[in-house]
C-alpha cells in the first residue's frame, strides 16, 4: 500500500483543500560504544536520503556513545535519543555472541511513544529503495522478515542439527517424532512496530522471567510477538548468507533493505577474507554500500547560493514536524 498522495485539481474547481494526515513516524537504530558502528548509522542516513525518505532517522544511543560520534549524527539529520541500558536478569549471560547482551537496551525504543509507528533498522543495514510504504502496513501486527537456520550460529538449535530450515521448509521436513514445527522466527535487524508504553512496560516485566536464550533480544521478541508476527518478503531485509544457502529465494536486483550481518562483511571493516566474501555479489553490494557513504552530495545540507552550500543543522525543525498532527494543504488559483 502506497502512501496517500494529494490530490490533483481537477477541471471543475480551481480552488479546494485537503487535509494530509503527517502520521508521526519515524526511522530507529540503535548505537552503543565508542568503536565504529557510528560509520554503519551515517551510511543509513545518506541512504535514507538517497531514496527520499520522507521520515526521520532517530538514533538511540546508549550514555556511553561520545559527544563526537552523537554530533556526527545530527550534522546528518539524525535525531539523537540518548536512552538507558537494559540488562537481562541475572545469570542470562550465556549468548550465541557476548556483544548481543547490550542489545536488549533496543527495547527501550517502544518508549518513544510520539512516534505512532516506526521502523526500526540494525546500524549494519543499508537501505537501496525506498520502503516508506511499510508504514501503511495494518497496526496491531508486528512485521518482519523470516530468518535462516543454516549458519553455524545456530548449531545450539534442533532446526540446524536436522536441517530444517523456514526458508525451504519442505527440503528437510519437520520430524513428526519431535512434535509441531518451531513457529516462525525472524531476523530483528529489521522490524516494523508501534510504539507504546503499556507494551515497553510488558516488555521488562516479561523480561524478567524469562529463561536466557543464546539469541538475546531476537529470541525474546520472537516469543513475545509471536502472536501478532506477520512476515513481510525478504526484499526489505536480505541477510547476506541467503546469497549462499538459499540463492534460489533471492533476486538481487528487486532487494530493496541489506543486512551486512555475515561475518566479515561490514563494509567499514571488509577485508575480503573470511568465508564467502570473496563472492562477487558481496564486493559489489560492499562497493554499493561505500558509494552512497562516500557521496558528499547525500550529506545532510542545504543549498545557500549557486556555487556554494551551507551545513545547516534542522534537528529542532525534524522534531517540531515528526509531532505536527496534521497539516492542511490548500491549492492556490493560478497565477497565469
Amino acid at each position: 500500500m502506497a502512501p496517500p498522495e494529494l490530490v490533483q485539481p481537477s477541471d471543475k474547481t480551481n480552488v479546494f483543500a485537503k487535509q494530509v494526515s503527517l502520521r508521526n513516524r519515524a526511522y530507529v537504530t540503535f548505537l552503543a560504544g565508542n568503536g565504529d558502528y557510528v560509520k554503519g548509522v551515517v551510511g543509513l542516513a545518506k541512504g535514507l536520503r538517497k531514496v527520499k525518505s520522507a521520515y526521520p532517522l532517530v538514533v538511540a544511543v546508549l550514555p556511553d556513545v561520545p559527544e563526537e560520534h552523537r554530533r556526527i549524527l545530527e550534522n546528518q539529520g539524525c535525531i539523537v535519543r540518548e536512552i538507558e541500558p537494559v540488562y537481562p536478569p541475572e545469570n542470562q549471560t550465556q549468548f550465541a555472541m557476548a556483544y548481543y547482551v547490550i542489545n536488549y537496551s533496543k527495547l527501550r525504543i517502544w518508549e518513544f511513544v510520539e512516534y505512532s509507528k516506526m521502523i526500526y533498522l540494525d546500524g549494519d543495514i543499508q537501505v537501496y529503495d525506498n520502503i516508506d510504504h511499510l508504514f501503511d502496513l495494518p497496526d496491531g501486527h508486528f512485521y518482519a522478515v523470516m530468518d535462516c537456520f543454516c549458519e553455524k550460529t545456530w548449531s545450539h538449535t534442533p532446526q540446524y542439527r536436522i536441517g530444517y530450515c523456514q526458508q525451504c521448509p519442505d527440503k528437510v521436513k519437520w520430524p513428526a517424532e519431535m512434535g509441531n514445527p518451531p513457529s516462525l522466527y525472524f531476523n530483528a535487524g529489521m522490524f516494523v512496530f508501534e510504539p507504546s508504553l503499556v507494551t515497553y512496560e510488558s516488555l521488562l516485566k516479561t523480561l524478567k522471567i524469562t529463561q536466557p536464550t543464546p539469541f538475546a533480544e531476537q529470541d525474546f521478541l520472537k516469543m513475545f510477538f509471536k502472536d501478532i508476527y506477520k512476515p513481510i518478503p525478504l526484499i526489505y531485509n536480505l541477510v547476506l548468507a541467503m546469497l549462499w544457502r538459499h540463492p534460489e529465494n533471492v533476486e538481487l536486483e528487486k532487494v530493496k533493505v541489506v543486512h551486512y550481518c555475515a561475518a566479515g562483511s561490514k563494509p567499514w571493516r571488509y577485508t575480503g577474507k573470511e568465508a564467502n566474501m570473496q563472492r562477487e555479489d558481496i564486493k559489489m553490494l560492499v562497493q554499493k554500500w561505500w558509494d552512497i557513504y562516500n557521496d558528499e552530495s547525500l550529506d545532510y545540507r542545504t543549498s545557500a547560493a549557486e556555487g556554494g552550500t551551507e551545513t545547516v543543522n534542522l534537528q529542532p525543525f525534524l522534531v517540531a514536524l515528526s509531532e505536527v498532527g496534521a497539516v492542511h494543504f490548500v491549492a492556490a488559483p493560478s497565477a497565469a
